[in-house]
C-alpha cells in the first residue's frame, strides 16, 4: 500500500527544493506525477512553486478550501507532491490520506509545522494524524548554529507575535530560529509592549 507522508521544516529549510528534486527525479524515471499547492499562496505567481534557490515548477493543481480532490484522475499516478500544505484544510488532506489507499499512489507532502506564534497550521496538525511517515528536513537558526524549530515572523526587522496566521512572504518576512532566540525574541516583544 502507498503512504502519506509528511515532510516538515521551518522557513528556509530547502522544503521546496526537496520536492522540486523528486519531481525531476520521478519525471526522469519516466514516471508520472503532478505537483500540487494552495490556490491562496501566490507569492511567486498563481501556479509557480519556487524554491529560494531559484528552482522553480508549474503546479498541475490549485488547492481552494472549498475544492475536492480530482481522484479518478489521480489514480493512475506514480506520486502527488503537496507543496505549502500546512495551509491546507483537514478534510483535503484526508482525501490525500484516501488517495494512498484507495487507488495505491504515494503522496508526498511539505509543509511548515507551527506558525509563528508556535501553534500548529490545520493542514500540518491533521498531516501529524494521518501520515504513514513524519519527516523533519533540519536547517540551523538565523542567529546561532543550533537546529531551528521555529519560524520568526519579522516586521521591519524586528520580530512580532501578532497579526493573522498567515502572512505569505519569504526572507523578507520570516527566519528560522531555535528554541533560545524564539523565547528570548518573545520576551522583549512582551516587555517593549507592556512599556508605557
Amino acid at each position: 500500500m502507498a503512504k502519506l507522508y509528511f515532510r516538515y521544516g521551518t522557513m528556509d529549510s530547502a522544503k521546496t527544493l526537496n520536492l522540486l528534486a523528486v519531481a525531476h527525479n520521478y519525471r526522469k524515471q519516466g514516471k508520472r506525477c503532478v505537483l500540487m499547492k494552495p490556490k491562496l499562496d501566490e507569492r511567486f505567481g498563481t501556479t509557480a512553486i519556487r524554491s529560494r534557490s531559484g528552482l522553480e515548477a508549474e503546479a498541475d493543481f490549485l488547492l481552494a478550501d472549498d475544492d475536492d480532490l480530482p481522484l479518478a484522475e489521480l489514480g493512475d499516478l506514480d506520486c502527488v507532491l503537496v507543496d505549502e500544505a500546512q495551509f491546507l484544510p483537514a478534510r483535503i488532506i484526508d482525501q490525500l490520506r484516501d488517495l494512498t489507499v484507495d487507488h495505491d499512489v504515494p503522496v508526498i507532502c511539505y509543509g511548515l509545522r507551527t506558525d509563528f506564534r508556535a501553534e500548529l497550521f490545520a493542514g500540518a496538525r491533521r498531516l501529524f494524524e494521518l501520515a504513514d511517515s513524519i519527516e523533519e528536513v533540519k536547517v540551523t537558526c538565523y542567529y546561532c548554529g543550533r537546529k531551528a524549530v521555529f519560524n520568526l515572523r519579522l516586521l521591519d526587522g524586528e520580530p512580532i507575535f501578532e497579526g493573522p496566521q498567515i502572512d505569505l512572504g519569504a526572507d523578507e518576512k520570516y527566519v528560522p530560529v531555535c528554541w533560545r532566540h524564539y523565547r528570548d525574541s518573545r520576551r522583549r516583544w512582551q516587555a517593549k509592549a507592556c512599556e508605557p
